[in-house]
C-alpha cells in the first residue's frame, strides 16, 4: 500500500502562484509514476501533471504547460507542483497519484492505483 497526502491548496488571485505538496509513505518501491490531477465541478477528472521515478522524465497537458511544474524530492518523500501564472480556469480539487510500470496512456486515471484526498484550489479573477 501507498499512502499519499496533499497540501498547499488555497484561494489566489489569477496570476498569482501555489505550490501544491504530497507525502508520500508505505510501499513507495511499487511506484514508476506520479502524477497531479484535477477535477472541477461537474466535469471529468484530468490529468494535469506526471512524474516518472527517475525524476527526469516529465509530462504536462497542454492547459498546464510552461505554467505548472511537477518535480519530487526522494528524501523528503514528496511530490510538488509548482502553479504559476494561475488561470480562473485552473480552479478545481488536485490530487495526486501514484502507480506501477504500466503501458497506456500517461494522464489515464486508470494507470494510477494510489489517490489522495485532493487539496482545492481556487483562482478568482
Amino acid at each position: 500500500q501507498v499512502q499519499l497526502v496533499e497540501s498547499g491548496g488555497g484561494s489566489v488571485q489569477a496570476g498569482g502562484s501555489l505550490r501544491l505538496s504530497c507525502a508520500t509513505s508505505g510501499n513507495t518501491y511499487t511506484v514508476h509514476y506520479m502524477a497531479w490531477f484535477r477535477q472541477a465541478p461537474g466535469k471529468e477528472r484530468e490529468g494535469v501533471a506526471v512524474i516518472v521515478s527517475d525524476g527526469v522524465s516529465t509530462f504536462y497537458s497542454d492547459s498546464v504547460k510552461g505554467r505548472f511544474t511537477i518535480s519530487k524530492d526522494n528524501a523528503k518523500n514528496t511530490l510538488y507542483l509548482q502553479m504559476n501564472s494561475l488561470k480562473p480556469e485552473d480552479t478545481a480539487m488536485y490530487y495526486c497519484a501514484a502507480g506501477p510500470r504500466t503501458t497506456g496512456w500517461l494522464f489515464a486515471t486508470n494507470k494510477y492505483n494510489y489517490w489522495g484526498q485532493g487539496t482545492q484550489v481556487t483562482v478568482s479573477s
